[in-house]
């Protein structure tokens, strides 16, 4: 059997040097639509033979999601049937590594990684927690097996050590063939739930565009608890996002759904938007005219085909109540008939605009956005949409050279000696204005953003070669405590802060406004990165300057700043040792006047 996934994951050659990760990579990217994978694996991918069964931790404490994924991948995937159960029951081990050993027990390969994940429970962060095993058989019924051993450990870890957490969901994962495809026709195609399904409902109307029709009609509530009974995220394929769970607190939304559908249901329909769900045909059958009143069956609107477009949280609020809610009550609903694939994105798009999708989005026309997009068509071999994302096609499909809107931002606040926002506050550098102004103002240039992004850049290069070097034999000294360095959480946004702090010592001469700073009007971001290499190289030596700073994951200004400032007095005192390396590089620099 062919699946679409892998011609697009084999098309994926930007994946290729992260090996054996480079499917759970893949998969991390599917499932969240992320924009820049490579600064994510910068963060997550942990460290190779002292990995404690954990390839990748991912977290999200914006979304609230910690993810821990076990990778295999079989190098001729026809001449095995399934994947092997052990490396499922191998998550339990990361799990008692993740959460129950000492600190100072953990490789250093994933103890920044534990840091960070028991401070986010701590913090109430967290809601969701996911264990993935990631490969490329097909599921099977023993890996299922060995995988709800892991949930059961998971959640009895979590209640018995993060008492007060706020985690709603632990749930495992097995993501072969199937279910990736499936992830990966989601983008492609938005409707994954293809059944025929019946509504009781008392009538409605149509209405029509020039390539679409819809049938406005009120539905029971207890018809939403049972379709997502049956059907759960698959009936979220063309939203921008699935159901985010609930919280017993007043002001969560979605709480509030749960308690006025089993409070109040004959208020439902009055309190709640309704939803808004794509179809592949839908067909209204009238009751009998001549029946009594009392003899009277419900009207039927039979539908084909069925994705929440709008309404995910009020469906999953529903679907997640403990029992069913009673028959009285109604919300809202419109389904859409449409086969223009243009305009079923337009549809998808506009129907969440009330929702903060990007914090990005908000930022996307104001008007240094627009000059900054028409700067980067005269800089050879970028992509850049300035806050506004590709869309499900690029996740897929990465356009070579794409300068994620995000990692822009971030590496903006890094070079500019914000590395703490840098790492923990990517949503607030768009949101909030204060900070959004810091770094995107008349002064940011296209070429600007490529100097600070490229060193990000390098950076991360350089972490992903002493791990793949590690990983086919032993580290100097040396080395060692470089990865060790690098793998901490925060650390290549902090390595980035204190590079950048040392420009004058490299150009030998005062830069009053760092803005100005670029290497050439026509330098794309790859030359930009070969620029940084010698200077990442000459300095990351002493990276154990900046250690104090991520110790405990990269959280405090004060320590960063006193970090980065031990940092530049080391890099001044060799300056004359390497002061032919450092005048090429101020070479390839020119300061906008």
């Amino acid at each position: 059997m062919a699946f679409s996934y892998q011609t697009a994951f084999d098309a994926r050659t930007d994946l290729k040097k992260y090996n054996e990760n480079s499917l759970a990579l893949f998969a991390l990217q599917l499932r969240f639509q992320i924009e820049d994978i490579d600064t994510v694996a910068a963060s997550s991918l942990t460290g190779g033979r002292g990995d404690k069964k954990c390839d990748l931790i991912y977290v999200d404490k914006e979304a609230g999601y910690i993810i821990v994924i076990q990778a295999y991948m079989a190098q001729v995937p026809t001449n095995k049937q399934t994947a092997p159960s052990n490396k499922a029951s191998d998550l339990n081990t990361a799990a008692a590594w993740l959460f129950n050993s000492s600190l100072e027990e953990l490789p250093e390969g994933i103890r920044s990684a534990a840091g960070e994940v028991r401070s986010s429970l701590e913090a109430n962060q967290i809601r969701f927690v996911q264990f993935w095993y990631v490969h490329n058989l097909p599921e099977s019924k023993n890996v299922k097996d060995e995988l709800q051993i892991v949930e059961q450990t998971v959640n009895n870890v979590l209640q018995t050590q993060f008492k007060n957490s706020e985690v709603e969901n632990v749930s495992t994962l097995e993501l072969g063939q199937k279910t990736l495809d499936e992830w990966y026709r989601a983008l492609e195609a938005p409707i994954l739930v293809t059944d025929k399904l019946n509504i009781p409902i008392s009538g409605g109307y149509k209405i029509s565009g020039n390539d679409w029709e819809s049938f406005v009609t009120a539905i029971p509530i207890t018809w939403l608890y049972e379709v997502f009974q049956n059907y759960s995220d698959n009936l979220f394929s063309a939203n921008v996002r699935g159901y985010l769970g609930s919280r017993k607190s007043d002001n969560n939304i979605n709480n509030g759904i749960k308690s006025t559908a089993k409070d109040e249901p004959n208020n439902f329909w009055a309190f709640n938007n309704g939803i808004t769900a794509l179809v592949s045909e839908f067909n209204f059958k009238d009751a009998e005219a001549n029946q009594s009143q009392e003899e009277r069956s419900a009207d039927t609107l039979e539908i084909s085909g069925i994705s929440i477009v709008n309404g995910a949280q009020t469906t999953g609020a529903l679907g997640s109540l403990d029992t069913s809610p009673d028959g009285t009550g109604y919300v809202q609903a419109r389904f859409v008939k449409c086969n223009n694939i243009s305009t079923i994105r337009k549809i998808i798009e506009y129907n969440n605009r009330q929702n903060v999708v990007e914090a990005s989005d908000f930022r996307s026309n104001d008007s240094i956005q627009r000059r900054l997009r028409q700067e980067f068509d005269n800089i050879p071999d970028t992509t850049y949409y300035g806050g506004r994302r590709g869309g499900p096609e690029d996740v897929i499909r990465r356009p070579p050279n794409l300068l994620s809107s995000d990692t822009v931002a971030q590496a903006l606040a890094a070079f500019h000696q914000d590395p703490v926002i840098a790492y923990n506050n990517k949503s607030d550098i768009w949101r909030v204005d204060t900070i959004y102004s810091k770094y995107f103002t008349e002064q940011t240039s296209a070429r600007h953003i490529v100097f600070v992004y490229s060193l990000l850049r390098s950076v991360e290069a350089k972490k992903l070669q002493l791990l793949n070097k590690s990983k086919a034999g032993p580290l100097s000294k040396e080395e060692s405590q470089q990865l060790d360095f690098l793998q901490r959480r925060g650390a290549h946004f902090l390595l980035s802060s204190a590079i950048a702090n040392c420009l004058e010592t490299f150009l030998d001469k005062p830069v009053p406004n760092a803005f100005r700073v670029y290497f050439g009007k026509q330098v794309s971001p790859e030359q930009a990165e070969n620029f940084w290499e010698p200077i990442v190289e000459v300095t990351i030596p002493f990276c154990k300057q900046l250690l104090p700073a991520v110790k405990k994951s990269l959280n405090s200004n004060d320590d960063a700043k006193e970090a980065i400032s031990d940092f530049k007095a080391v890099v001044e005192s060799i300056k004359n040792y390497h002061g032919e390396r450092f005048q090429a590089f101020a070479n390839c620099v020119n300061i906008r006047s």
